[in-house]
């Protein structure tokens, strides 16, 4: 179809695919541990996956490889906790990509803890009172941990630096629901940086893809929560 066939862009409910875009697509880990135990998982309380996770990761993993578009990454990111690190190894093992080729990095990392890392959530009612997030977003979750709107002004900033780095490249980042929660607010909602962001309680299934396209400083989504068939 020409171009003079087209609506006009001003007026366009859809656009084509930029050139030279960088492509960013967020994996959501296989179920932790800690997911499964009802434990905090920052660094101490991550453990790594569950047999059902690694299925999980295994299952994503096939998908990556199988999809022409998707199985040469020009990076491989994975979040520093073990169950992201975890999936992302097996991802890897799929790709045929040497896990030292594998950056990982904090900034990708679900919400810190702080104190209340490794406890479990019945411990840390009785130690700690636990804030309101809805009511109010800035207060941390214990001593030392980040708030949810610091951790997303966190995870959105290492998301935007990330594709600033890789321009036009295809980026597999294994990492958390919070972290593609996060992106979702930032780039899709459009909540600044400093605000009281809201939260979307999404159902982001592990061993999921989301997908962001960034270019010319804008983000479009061009997918969220694919699950692998077969599952």
């Amino acid at each position: 179809m020409s171009s003079s066939s087209l609506p006009p862009e001003g007026v366009r409910t859809t656009s084509d695919p930029p050139v030279g875009a960088t492509r960013i697509v967020l994996l959501r880990h296989g179920q932790g541990a800690c997911n499964a135990e009802g434990v905090i998982g920052g660094p101490l309380g991550c453990t790594g996956l569950t047999e059902l996770g690694r299925e999980q990761a295994a299952g994503l993993a096939t998908y990556l490889a199988a999809t022409p578009e998707l199985s040469s990454p020009s990076a491989l990111v994975s979040s520093s906790l073990a169950r992201a690190t975890e999936t992302m190894g097996i991802i890897a093992d799929a790709l045929g990509v040497p896990l030292v080729e594998v950056t990982v990095t904090q900034a990708l990392s679900e919400l810190n803890p702080g104190a209340a890392d490794g406890l479990r959530w019945d411990e840390y009612r009785q130690r700690f009172s636990a804030p309101d997030w809805d009511l109010d977003p800035s207060v941390p979750l214990s001593p030392g941990g980040e708030s949810w709107s610091g951790f997303v002004d966190r995870a959105a900033e290492a998301l935007e630096a990330l594709a600033s780095s890789r321009p036009g490249g295809l980026v597999l980042a294994a990492t958390h629901a919070g972290v593609i929660e996060a992106s979702l607010l930032r780039f899709l909602v459009g909540s600044p940086r400093g605000a009281a962001h809201p939260r979307l309680r999404l159902r982001t299934a592990y061993g999921s893809l989301s997908e962001w396209e960034h270019a010319a400083g804008r983000w479009q989504l061009r997918s969220y929560n694919v699950i692998p068939s077969g599952r």
